[in-house]
């Protein structure tokens, strides 16, 4: 592990949780917080050492292409991984970041191999009964947080995809979801679909008596 700055903040970790300093390390990122529509989704990746990924690095820096093509080299070389969602229905019932929790719980919770320890990109972490710590801009800091964040990007933007396939007319294929003028137009257009997060303010405040709810979407898998 890299080394930080005496100056850097304390890094939360689990109450009563020790790490021994063995095992295997898991990686945990997600996308999708910050959209007005789709599901959060979060990934984790238990990298193999014995098969280096060159080029990982924060999702948010790479290409699309290059996004693309780590993609497929992570779930080729990584010892296991497991990709997570949680639903708009969640994000609606129990806000976005406890639905984010959930994600990365979910995401932990499926690997096929138990890590020994877990280190998850941010400044919060989900419940685990693993060992487990933030680390502020791990995705650009630890290998295995920087491949959790491509997985669940490319996820997450190949769903918006789908999305587009359904309601052309929002371009969830270019703003994946986000509130850019483009889809805030969208809105007042022509309403929210389902895949629309309604506790989310730009949705909440459309006034939906003078517009059609878009419905009828279909499950993506």
């Amino acid at each position: 592990m890299r080394s930080r700055k005496s100056s850097a903040p304390e890094r939360p970790t689990q109450l009563g949780l020790e790490w021994a300093g063995e095992g295997l390390l898991c990686g945990v990122d997600e996308a999708g917080r910050g959209p007005l529509a789709g599901p959060v989704v979060a990934a984790a990746v238990i990298l193999d050492d014995q098969s280096p990924i060159k080029g990982l690095n924060d999702s948010k820096v790479l290409s699309e292409k290059k996004r693309e093509q780590l993609f497929d080299e992570i779930r080729a070389k990584a010892l296991c991984f497991c990709i997570a969602e949680a639903t708009v229905e969640e994000i609606d019932r129990i806000n976005i970041l406890q639905a984010t929790m959930l994600a990365m719980r979910r995401a932990v919770e499926g690997l096929r191999l138990k890590p020994g320890r877990v280190q998850v990109d941010g400044n919060r972490l989900p419940v685990l009964r693993i060992p487990a710590e933030a680390i502020v801009r791990g995705d650009a800091l630890v290998p295995a947080i920087s491949a959790a964040s491509i997985l669940a990007k490319v996820h997450r933007d190949r769903f918006c995809l789908q999305m587009h396939e359904q309601h052309p007319q929002y371009g969830f294929d270019s703003h994946k979801g986000y509130g850019t003028r483009e889809h805030l137009e969208a809105l007042r257009v022509h309403g929210a679909t389902a895949w629309h997060r309604q506790s989310f303010a730009p949705v909440r405040s459309l006034d939906l008596s003078d517009m059609s709810l878009a419905v009828g979407a279909a499950a993506l898998d």
